[in-house]
């Protein structure tokens, strides 16, 4: 039986970072956190009420070809917005259009000649996506069925459609909505937005071509305005709680391991900041297997997310004991189980 599918709404640019900008005394930083705060809760509450409603099952017919649509929302909160370039178009003087056609594609090539998996419903989905989103809106999103871009304040982000990755990520929100669903809360929600951020870093190593160690892990590379002083990214996989330290942004709060678990009732439970320690698990089997992360690696999580086994519940060590089980089934007694089983205990998240 088919699972019903809930979406919820999910953003690149986690609620704490936001809470700790509007905070601030100076108007040009706290004015557009506080906008993209307000704009993000009346967001949650109408998913709340559409999941309550029911969900469509998808509908669309495979295709070996993405369908792609940009539109723009003219830095209205409107969606789609104008329609601006259509599959099969030549580029547009307009960067930020550009790449969020490439970036849609980047996803579609993922999914589809790594994993077999055609657009993110796996039923062609076509995947649009509105840009110029709001005024100085600072975060990007899923809604269920298309992506969001804002264009950020310039200021502390930038577009955000330059890291890859991060229309990777909530592209692959759509994909746990149409398979495992896992609940948008706790252990579930954490890595609800874990397997996100892996993806999204296959993505970005998959569309550069590079391997486990040339990767720099990072989620949201490149994002990160020129007022930032200390910050790279806004998550790392490599060592989580180091991606930024900034006066402004504050201390990148993720945990590395399940000693320093955060307990909080902010951020659904903290999924935005306990998917530290799956992301990296996820870092340490990939570099441990080397070569390209989105093979052995990749193959283990795409599996576990989509096998159908996974409880939309499932806490981090349901689903550390799901991927050794499908690193067994895919690998058999090799280097793949015993680097999954390495990984998980690493991070303090039993396996077996």
């Amino acid at each position: 039986m088919k699972r019903a599918i809930h979406p919820v709404f999910c953003t690149i640019v986690p609620p704490h970072v936001l809470d700790k900008l509007a905070q601030s005394e100076d108007p040009t930083v706290s004015g557009p956190a506080r906008r993209t705060l307000e704009h993000d809760s009346l967001q949650r509450t109408r998913r709340r009420i559409t999941t309550l409603r029911g969900a469509a099952a998808p509908t669309g017919t495979p295709s070996d070809k993405p369908q792609r649509t940009i539109y723009d929302a003219g830095h209205q909160e409107v969606t789609p917005g104008r329609k601006v370039h259509a599959e099969g178009d030549s580029p547009v003087k307009d960067a930020t259009v550009n790449r969020a056609h490439a970036g849609l594609g980047a996803t579609f090539d993922l999914y589809l000649k790594v994993y077999g998996r055609h657009s993110i419903d796996d039923s062609g989905l076509p995947l649009d996506a509105t840009v110029h989103y709001g005024e100085k809106y600072d975060n990007a999103f899923w809604d269920g069925s298309q992506m969001v871009f804002g264009d950020g304040d310039n200021d502390l982000f930038l577009d955000f459609t330059i890291p890859v990755d991060v229309i990777g990520h909530e592209l692959t929100h759509g994909v746990t909505q149409h398979t495992a669903n896992l609940e948008y809360y706790g252990q579930s929600g954490a890595l609800n937005e874990s397997v996100s951020d892996v993806f999204g870093s296959l993505i970005k190593q998959y569309a550069l071509g590079q391997s486990a160690d040339q990767a720099d892990w990072l989620i949201g590379a490149g994002l990160l305005g020129p007022n930032v002083d200390r910050g790279v990214a806004l998550r790392s996989m490599k060592e989580p709680g180091t991606a930024y330290d900034d006066n402004v942004l504050g201390k990148d709060p993720q945990p590395t391991t399940m000693e320093h678990y955060v307990r909080t009732s902010r951020d659904n439970g903290g999924v935005h900041i306990n998917s530290g320690i799956p992301n990296h698990a996820f870092y340490l089997l990939a570099t441990d297997l080397g070569g390209n992360a989105w093979e052995r690696a990749g193959k283990i999580w795409y599996a576990t997310l989509t096998g159908g086994e996974l409880s939309s519940d499932a806490d981090f060590a349901d689903f550390a004991r799901l991927t050794a089980a499908t690193a067994r089934s895919l690998f058999g007694e090799g280097d793949e189980i015993q680097a999954v089983l390495k990984a998980w205990s690493s991070v303090g998240v039993p396996a077996s």
